[in-house]
């Protein structure tokens, strides 16, 4: 992928569609906004609703759980993840894209109902399952919806652009959604509710995907006659193909490597902000006539918001951002080793007691992660065929899941021994020291699609 287009592209603003320059002189739309368009940043913005999310690891604290306890739910739900991502993949196959979404929806929905019904460490473990259950259906799934569509439009030459816009009203949604949250805490004084609540996002993301057009179901496999044994068989000897022919291409395996290991580090520290957050807003002098948890309700929705917006404008602008760097394989290496800088010292500032500066570095680093996560997602799709897309996204996931299932009981390890701060710093080194190991760039190749 070559983010720095040729002189016959160009961009001109309007509140339809940005616009480039055919070779026959004429204009033709980058991304009409569309039915289909609005849809997509639709479910980014429903999916990402997830009240939950500002306080998770406030909620766990809150019912006596330790920070290994909380990384090992986190650890078992990635785990599942993994498990579940072959018959999910069966399902999607067998019945269509829209069908596994479907799935992952009603997934979602009864876990938040068990977060909130049954509020017990052995229970969760069965609600981080369900989690785990919604996140292998629709993991992927999306993003190969979202590449069917571009591929139909002829259109696959502006992923990065296109994706990064849908992106950019999910992170805007995560905005909207810390507020709403904030809210709902202030006003109960608790955290349970916010399950409850993120049930209402879900029902309408729901219905969204069963309007979804069929064109977008992908090939479904019509062999109706082989069990549900056989399918698995047949679905597991593919996934194994495909995966041993991405990992014969040296370019397809770093970009793979790349992306699922500063995914699984960001995955691993981004809700430890919130203790920080916090302990922070219990020493400022405001809202003194409240009570600790309201004060601290309204500091972390406050700061999320702000955090969640930067990376809606991160997200959408990425494309544009990155043609500016001399490369999309430099831009991805550049952003990989500032997200490791800002990690460590976000880390050394709450070693050495700075609260504040530690959550603004930490602020730039999720910047830095919504800048990369386009890019990267286009870069990989240019190292990997089409006819093993999905399961070259599905090695992504896979793999971003398994560096989370390792590093999040490690983190809470260190979190409960020596601070947060030092468990930053460890998953800052880990980045640093595996760079040389992951870095994209040397023997790169583009699959040129036919449409």
């Amino acid at each position: 992928m070559n983010l720095n287009y040729n002189e016959n592209l160009f961009f001109t603003k309007s509140n339809q569609f940005s616009a480039y320059s055919s070779k026959e002189g004429g204009v033709k739309a980058l991304f009409p906004k569309n039915r289909q368009y609005y849809k997509f940043s639709l479910y980014g913005f429903l999916k990402n609703l997830k009240f939950f999310d500002p306080f998770i690891i406030l909620f766990f604290r809150e019912m006596g759980f330790s920070f290994l306890e909380i990384g090992t739910l986190f650890s078992i739900r990635e785990i599942a993840k993994n498990v579940l991502e072959i018959p999910t993949g069966i399902i999607a196959d067998g019945f269509g894209r829209r069908v596994s979404m479907i799935y992952a929806f009603v997934s979602y929905i009864s876990s938040f109902m068990i977060f909130y019904f049954f509020p017990f460490y052995g229970i969760y473990v069965i609600a981080m399952l369900l989690f785990a259950g919604g996140e292998a259906f629709r993991t992927g799934t999306h993003k190969a919806m979202i590449m069917e569509h571009l591929r139909i439009n002829s259109l696959l030459d502006l992923k990065v652009d296109y994706y990064g816009h849908t992106r950019g009203w999910a992170q805007t949604g995560s905005a909207v959604s810390a507020l709403i949250a904030a809210a709902l805490v202030f006003y109960t004084g608790g955290y349970r509710i916010i399950f409850l609540a993120s049930v209402v996002p879900y029902v309408f993301a729901l219905f969204l995907m069963i309007s979804y057009p069929k064109e977008l179901d992908g090939e479904i496999s019509g062999d109706k006659k082989a069990g549900a044994l056989q399918k698995a068989k047949n679905k597991a000897l593919f996934t194994l193909k495909s995966f041993a022919g991405i990992f014969k291409s040296r370019a397809a395996l770093g970009a793979l490597f790349n992306s699922s290991l500063y995914d699984g580090v960001f995955k691993t520290v981004k809700n430890y902000l919130q203790p920080v957050i916090g302990s922070y807003s219990l020493m400022l002098p405001v809202l003194l006539s409240y009570e600790e948890d309201k004060k601290v309700a309204v500091v972390i929705g406050g700061v999320y918001f702000i955090l969640y917006i930067l990376a809606s404008v991160s997200a959408g602008s990425s494309g544009a951002v990155t043609r500016k760097m001399r490369s999309d394989t430099w831009a991805i290496n550049t952003y990989f080793l500032t997200g490791a800088f800002l990690i460590i010292a976000s880390g050394v500032s709450l070693i050495f007691g700075f609260r504040l500066s530690a959550i603004v570095i930490f602020v730039l680093y999720n910047m830095i992660h919504n800048f990369k996560r386009p890019v990267n997602v286009g870069y990989i799709s240019e190292q990997i065929s089409g006819k093993v897309m999905a399961s070259g996204l599905s090695v992504e996931s896979q793999l971003t899941a398994l560096f989370v299932a390792v590093f999040a009981p490690l983190m809470g390890f260190v979190a409960d021994r020596v601070g947060v701060g030092h468990g930053f710093a460890m998953m800052a080194v880990v980045l640093a020291v595996s760079f040389p190991f992951v870095r994209v760039g040397k023997g790169a190749r583009c699959f040129k699609e036919t449409h």
